[in-house]
């Protein structure tokens, strides 16, 4: 079991970053929003831990004070290229996110439902004769890839391996090897632009970015590319977190599942709920542009600002019985997928993998148990996900 941070690490030398803190998210961060929402923390040169709700939604807001043009990292590095729009403001953002979003929209997702279903009982039928798998390697991690690499870009199915895991180290700032997978996903991003340039049209969102024009010329291959990279960022490892964390939650609470099978019209409610509970993303940065007021704190400009998501989706001032799944909240304005100017373009997407997900898991699949609960350990950075994950189950 992960050893208890001490009250004095919560209030002064909180490190989001760290392994510990992965282990034991839940109850740490609700510790560190009952020391103080808006904590001070040493921890990477300094900067401001908000995780409280109302203050975590007033940090988003207001990018005017609040930059992410000005800087996203509480530790340095970052990739090769800007990742666009995640990393612009004002204008600038606008026009990169108006780009990308109306291949997400509720409406353009709703052709690939027919084949994501078949890809999620593809992924099942590999193991559901033996009762047993690893649930991270082979569900969690190949559906949004595959789904995203085959239907959403049309890029090769078979480098889809490589690239999320180029994509999982990158937002990993401790990571040995974030900077050189930061490199490896430029060099594959740039590779796929200059072959889907040199090849006839798919009508897909990587057309739209490749035809753009960004102030009256056509964008440029670095804006291509760092506009792509942020797509494949949010595409994968993010939907596969939240697809492990919830079956964790699943297996500790079987009832939500019979629940979910005995009422499947429930599942969108359920999904919304558990994305609450378990959302992957964790935190982002932001860079005081000006000098600002949090909680009666004085934010300086140039101070680093960390809006913990996480954290936020349980405070009890917004959410009753935070750490409860309840299906009867009359308010659920969950940040799983951020709030904002910078929310998640691909939330509808993410959403659409985990329901169809959850729909074949539940009708196909019985009593899922986890084989070694002390064994799970979590990927620890600004995303959370089991490393691995193996279960059993029986057959309906």
């Amino acid at each position: 079991m992960a050893q208890r941070l001490s009250d004095e690490w919560c209030r002064e030398h909180f490190d989001h970053l760290s392994p510990d803190l992965a282990a034991t998210l839940p109850e740490t961060m609700a510790r560190v929003r009952a020391l103080n929402p808006v904590a001070r923390s040493d921890a990477h040169g300094g900067f401001w831990a908000v995780t409280d709700y109302r203050n975590a939604m007033a940090v988003a807001r207001t990018p005017e004070v609040y930059s992410s043009a000005h800087g996203l990292s509480i530790v340095g590095g970052g990739g090769v290229v800007k990742n666009r729009p995640v990393e612009l403001d004002g204008a600038e953002q606008r026009l990169y996110k108006n780009l990308t979003s109306p291949f997400f929209t509720p409406a353009a997702m709703a052709p690939l439902e027919a084949p994501v279903r078949d890809l999620v009982n593809r992924l099942i039928d590999g193991f559901a004769d033996r009762g047993e798998c690893e649930f991270m390697g082979e569900f969690a991690r190949p559906l949004p890839s595959l789904a995203f690499f085959e239907l959403v870009i049309s890029a090769p199915a078979e480098e889809v391996e490589t690239v999320a895991a180029l994509a999982s180290t990158s937002s990993t700032p401790t990571h040995p090897k974030a900077r050189e997978s930061w490199k490896g996903l430029y060099d594959w991003v740039g590779a796929f632009v200059r072959t889907r340039r040199e090849n006839p049209a798919h009508g897909d969102v990587v057309d739209a970015v490749l035809a753009a024009q960004i102030d009256g010329r056509p964008i440029t291959d670095e804006e291509a590319i760092g506009t792509i990279q942020l797509l494949i960022l949010g595409g994968l490892e993010t939907t596969a977190g939240a697809l492990g964390l919830i079956l964790i939650r699943l297996c500790r609470e079987p009832h939500i599942a019979d629940r979910l099978r005995a009422h499947p019209e429930l599942l969108p409610a359920a999904v919304e709920e558990l994305l609450r509970l378990e959302g992957p993303f964790v935190s982002v940065g932001r860079t005081a542009v000006a000098e600002a007021e949090l909680a009666g704190e004085k934010v300086a400009e140039g101070d680093k600002v960390l809006i913990h998501w996480a954290s936020a989706n349980r405070d009890a001032a917004e959410f009753p019985e935070p750490d409860e799944f309840r299906l009867d909240r009359e308010h659920n304005r969950h940040l799983a997928f951020g709030i904002g100017p910078h929310r998640c373009t691909g939330a509808n997407l993410a959403r659409m993998n985990i329901r169809i997900a959850l729909e074949e898991l539940l009708r196909r699949i019985d009593t899922i148990t986890l084989k070694d609960e002390s064994a799970i350990h979590y990927h620890a950075g600004l995303t959370r996900s089991p490393l691995s994950l193996p279960i059993t189950f029986t057959l309906r």
